[in-house]
């Protein structure tokens, strides 16, 4: 999420990075921001969502007029209506001063619509609408306004899954969908983190007027080990946090013992899941498999792991991890159960670094 220029010789901040998914956003940003296309950004939160959406604005036409950013899941109802299109004075009760709205603020430059699927369905026909038209109609007036706005919309939700479900428009889907771009969990290109750490150093060292840092060779490694359920901004949070509460110029592990302590956690857990005995195998290739609460409920997490408290992420990992080995890896079983679909599942293997090589070596679903 974090942005340099140190990798490129782009003129602006942007995601940082020696990793094969930072280099190909980069690239993917040189080669759409002159278009007009829509974008839909897609990635879990605190990936960098808004910052490929800003680079997109800096490195177009638009650049010299305004970027704007809404965040579809604060407001709700009429006044998320006036919000994006403006009203006139006396349109409702508070109404004293006629407003103009993000659509007409963001004329000539660009539209950052984050958290999209948070939006009512009355309010995604409106955008469909403008999108479609290039108008809009502020609350109380009878007048269109012509405005001039590439948009930008991100959202960590799986917008195919909520089409289906009846929650978000097929046609501003597609709308929007012109151009995709999905960031990376943290964790999926750790290669990344120095320096990023490095950069997030600079800036906080800088914005609070302390000397810049250094991170030790074994924190570097200690950063790379934890799986940064965060992601980017969890990182940040974390730096910060150091950079406000350390004299030394060289950071340590000591400065990052509550870091340490989930990082083992990690490993602990990982090292189990890599060492369960396999399922013995059953003569039918596909045998039914149960999903039973009580079958399911009767779960312990390891002896080292109580009296802690687990995060959410902890425990989803944990009921994706044995929902594979339940169903002995079968994927399309395992969504069902789980009531996701199979690319959200796949998500969350990749997002856990979940080992699902047992799927290939001839592992069959237990019996009931």
């Amino acid at each position: 999420m974090s942005t340099s220029t140190k990798n490129t010789d782009l003129p602006f901040e942007q995601i940082v990075g020696v990793s094969r998914w930072a280099e190909g956003v980069r690239k993917q940003i040189r080669q759409i921001a002159s278009t007009p296309a829509s974008v839909l950004i897609i990635g879990p939160s605190g990936t960098g969502k808004e910052v490929i959406a800003r680079d997109i604005h800096a490195l177009s036409h638009r650049s010299g007029c305004p970027f704007v950013p809404v965040d579809c899941a604060a407001i709700t109802g009429t006044l998320f209506e006036s919000h994006m299109f403006g009203h006139v004075r006396g349109a409702f009760t508070g109404a004293h001063h006629a407003r103009v709205g993000c659509f007409r603020a963001a004329d000539g430059g660009t539209l950052f619509l984050d958290e999209i699927g948070e939006m009512e369905l009355a309010m995604q026909a409106k955008l469909l609408r403008t999108l479609q038209q290039r108008v809009v109609t502020p609350v109380g007036a009878q007048q269109e306004e012509p405005v001039d706005v590439r948009v930008v919309a991100a959202t960590n939700r799986d917008l195919a899954e909520e089409v289906r479900a009846g929650r978000f428009r097929e046609d501003l889907y597609y709308r929007l969908k012109v151009i995709p771009i999905r960031t990376e969990p943290l964790a999926s290109h750790v290669e990344d983190i120095p320096a990023l750490a490095d950069h997030i150093l600079q800036k906080f060292s800088s914005l609070h007027g302390l000397l810049l840092k250094q991170l030790s060779p074994e924190v570097a490694r200690e950063l790379m080990r934890y799986d940064w359920p965060g992601n980017v901004r969890e990182l940040e949070n974390t730096l910060e946090r150091v950079v406000c509460s350390t004299d030394s110029e060289t950071l340590t592990a000591g400065d990052f013992s509550e870091l340490k302590s989930l990082s083992q956690m990690q490993d602990a857990r990982a090292a189990r899941s890599t060492t369960d005995p396999p399922a013995a195998p059953v003569s039918q290739d596909e045998a039914r498999v149960s999903s039973s609460p009580e079958e399911l409920t009767d779960w312990e997490f390891d002896p080292q792991f109580r009296g802690q408290w687990l995060r959410i992420e902890e425990v989803e990992r944990e009921l994706v991890r044995r929902t594979l080995e339940h169903t002995s890896f079968n994927q399309t079983t395992a969504a069902k159960l789980l009531g996701l679909d199979r690319m959200a599942l796949r998500r969350r293997i990749h997002k856990y670094s979940l080992d699902t090589s047992a799927s290939r070596r001839g592992r069959r679903p237990k019996p009931c």
